[in-house]
């Protein structure tokens, strides 16, 4: 038994910044006084739902309850009536902790309501729970059905922060820059919870902007997280904001993640400021598998190597492991270790489906591993595999090859059926310029250039505009794969 906060306990840190949310901010003798009436308030509960905006209250609510033992439901604020109501059924939280005057939807008016006040006075609560007890329940997207509710224990928070930790060299005088959502994995255990396991710091944005980026890593800030739509946004304004370089050509560490970053976006951060964004690899499931190192080589593309204690390997459809690191063989990734979330909640079914006999979890993502073990994602089984004249094509190389055209502002490719090929490519794409958009021939002959004739599009079809979910990710079903 650990405790996953050893700073809240630490009379010497006391004083130190935790918590900032625009201007609202808590020392860690403030944060371990609210939480610790949070933990007063909820202790015995078997768990409770947390209404997880971008605001302080999320944080000190999160944290009371983990510090009590009880499992952290975080609810999405932006979701529907019908997907809360199958939260809220599944879950069966014995309360909704929630920021006071937040206006809660009629989906939670069943359980009991726990207003979560940052200025409360309460004795921190010795931590009993073990390292095996769920710490949280997060739903997955539901892409195939409705949303499965991932038990993450406590060890798996505690191995994935301390593994990011040694990848990272991360430690308490760090101070994180974020404006992520906190009802996901990302926001939540990398971006709040990470910065407190360590004794450092975390400055939320509320809500992403360049400018707020700029004024955070220019007065004292070392990391920034985000996901690529808003390192997207920093490629763009950085030729017009000499003071969004100088604030990034500061910081310690730059980290992307919950998609793949495009090449042309990575380059263009690093030719303007000689910093390097860095990427990893995780899903709710399994929190993080890979991470580059802050001391490795941040190569565009590739997702670094396993981080320590993660057991990873690449499979064939039929089982057998990919032994080849040739950087084309194309394999579903599948990991072991103490980072795995321990099941789907009230889904033994499609838990003991996740995994193979000898317990490694089938992640559904397709990679390749290039020679020096760097894993490179080359996109989802189900939406990004595209078999096409008898090759095995992974969706994210082509889309990254796309994204290199000067016409091409935004890039999705899918698979459909063809008669002679099996499936032939299909290019979605968001001109740069929509009254000149490229022609389909010049943007094959561009893939074909720099990857090989067989991966070229054989469709082009123009959007104003991809379908993206709350992360950034690209929702490939609404493009009609078929």
């Amino acid at each position: 038994m650990s405790s996953l906060f050893p700073a809240l306990a630490d009379g010497a840190a006391g004083a130190r910044p935790a918590l900032r949310f625009g201007p609202r901010s808590l020392t860690y003798a403030q944060l371990a006084s609210a939480a610790g009436a949070v933990a007063q308030r909820v202790r015995g509960a078997g768990r409770v739902a947390v209404w997880a905006t971008p605001e302080l209250e999320t944080a000190v609510g999160t944290v009371g309850a983990l510090l009590a033992g009880v499992p952290v439901v975080p609810l999405n604020p932006r979701s529907g009536e019908r997907e809360l109501e199958h939260v809220l059924g599944d879950s069966a939280p014995a309360a909704v902790l929630a920021a006071p005057g937040d206006d809660l939807p009629a989906a939670l008016a069943g359980p009991a309501r726990i207003d979560v006040d940052v200025t409360a006075v309460g004795a921190r609560p010795e931590e009993t729970a073990g390292d095996g007890d769920p710490a949280l329940v997060v739903y997955t997207s539901g892409t195939t059905g409705p949303p499965k509710g991932a038990v993450i224990p406590r060890r798996a928070i505690a191995a994935t922060l301390d593994a990011l930790a040694d990848a990272w060299q991360w430690t308490g005088d760090d101070v994180l820059v974020q404006g992520l959502p906190l009802f996901h994995v990302h926001g939540l255990v990398l971006g709040v919870l990470g910065p407190l396991r360590r004794g450092g710091a975390v400055r939320h944005l509320g809500r992403f902007t360049t400018e707020g980026v700029a004024a955070e890593l220019g007065s004292g800030a070392t990391m920034l997280f985000g996901v690529p739509t808003m390192y997207h946004r920093i490629a763009e304004a950085l030729p017009g904001d000499p003071g969004l370089v100088e604030a990034l050509s500061g910081a310690r560490l730059l980290v992307s993640g919950s998609a793949a970053l495009p090449v042309h976006d990575h380059e263009r951060i690093a030719a303007a400021t000689g910093r390097r964004v860095i990427e990893r690899y995780g899903m709710t499931e399994t929190l993080m598998n890979t991470s580059v190192r802050a001391d490795g080589e941040a190569r565009p593309g590739t997702v670094g190597v396993p981080l320590p204690g993660v057991e990873l390997r690449l499979v064939e459809e039929d089982g057998s492991e990919v032994s080849a690191y040739d950087g084309e063989t194309v394999g579903e990734i599948q990991v072991r270790g103490p980072n795995l979330f321990t099941e789907y909640l009230n889904r033994p079914d499609a838990t003991a489906a996740a995994f193979t006999a000898d317990g490694w979890f089938r992640t559904g993502d397709m990679a390749v591993r290039d020679p020096d073990g760097q894993v490179r994602i080359v996109g989802r089984k189900a939406t990004d595999l595209i078999k096409s004249g008898g090759y095995k094509i992974g969706a994210g190389e082509i889309e990254n090859a796309l994204l290199e055209h000067p016409g091409v502002r935004e890039a999705a490719v899918t698979g459909e059926p063809d008669p002679d090929l099996g499936e032939r490519i299909v290019a979605w794409i968001v001109p740069a310029d929509r009254e000149r958009p490229p022609e389909a021939d010049e943007l094959a002959d561009h893939v074909a250039r720099r990857l090989a004739p067989h991966k070229r599009p054989r469709v082009v079809r123009h959007l104003d505009v991809l379908p993206r979910n709350d992360m950034g990710k690209i929702m490939k079903r609404a493009l009609g794969r078929g």
